[in-house]
């Protein structure tokens, strides 16, 4: 299985670790439009060669587009119009609507296979990938039944050697979905840290600040280049999230101001977050039947 890496950092560079560690690749080519993240990545030996396009589509089976979701929009219809009729094509973009659109009349859509691992840090370069990254998280396949099936297979058995769970949904299904779970949590991460940036004598808060609060803004200091095009290109459902995000601030914070009782009591409500995503819920388990009923093969 002859790879091709288009983007050399987290998640580009992850997947690489694990799949050459599995035996899934049997060589790995990199392209980085940036060259010391290039020739770093040959270095640690995440890839065997860097190439440029086309000369690296000459001889792969398979080509992993792992750029912020702007660039992806560029280069994906390239990519396609450079492969081979039997290599598969694939994207790790967090939004997924635009980037089908872009390709939906491509001659060569059904190559592609249009992916969202949910899994990350907030670092970025060759240096930030690690192994298992992926292993026990969930990828999201959009519009499975526009890719060719043997692109759909080969893709299967790559998250299934990753350790991932997958899941079949539409690309607006996962746009709309991710900006509450993804995408909101790093837009009020950018803004926790930028309001308390903004208070006078912040070098004190800073000495106080403890684990609670570092692991809840840790999110912000992912790199504006990878997350500002997915806020852009998934406008309307993170700014459906944030003002459903809102509501609920104002409603706390009125809370605080004038019913105590009412404070507590959303205070309880959010703790049932716990049993949620501990699994003990009988609506989630409700809704795990759905997706496997509605998303899964």
């Amino acid at each position: 299985m002859n790879i091709t890496v288009i983007g050399l950092g987290l998640i580009g560079g992850s997947m690489a670790k694990d799949l050459r560690k599995s035996g899934f690749a049997t060589s790995i080519i990199g392209v980085d439009s940036n060259r010391k993240h290039a020739e770093k990545a040959k270095e640690i030996g995440l890839v065997d060669e860097i190439l440029t396009m086309p000369k690296a589509f000459e001889k792969a089976d398979l080509v992993i587009i792992a750029i912020p979701v702007d660039k992806i929009k560029v280069v994906l219809p390239q990519v396609l119009d450079q492969v081979s009729d039997s290599t598969t094509v694939t994207d790790m973009g967090s939004t997924k609507k635009e980037l089908c659109r872009v390709v939906e009349n491509h001659q060569k859509r059904r190559n592609y296979v249009a992916a969202h691992p949910m899994s990350g840090t907030e670092n970025s370069g060759p240096e930030a990938a690690l192994e298992g990254l992926f292993n026990n998280k969930i990828t999201i396949i959009c519009d499975h039944e526009k890719s060719g099936p043997q692109h759909l297979a080969l893709m299967e058995k790559m998250f299934q050697t990753l350790g991932m769970d997958i899941a079949y949904m539409s690309a607006d299904e996962q746009d709309h979905s991710t900006a509450f779970i993804s995408h909101l949590p790093h837009a009020a991460a950018y803004a926790l840290a930028n309001a308390v940036q903004d208070k006078e004598k912040r070098s004190i808060i800073f000495d106080l600040a403890s684990g609670g609060f570092r692991s809840t803004v840790r999110l912000a200091k992912s790199t504006p280049s990878m997350w500002g095009p997915i806020f852009q290109q998934n406008k309307g459902y993170v700014v459906e999230s944030l003002e459903v995000y809102i509501k609920h601030l104002n409603e706390f914070k009125d809370s605080i101001e004038q019913d105590e009782d009412r404070m507590y009591e959303l205070m309880k409500n959010a703790n049932n977050i716990r049993s949620i995503l501990g699994g003990d819920s009988p609506s989630l388990i409700k809704n795990e039947e759905k997706i496997i009923k509605f998303y899964t093969k």
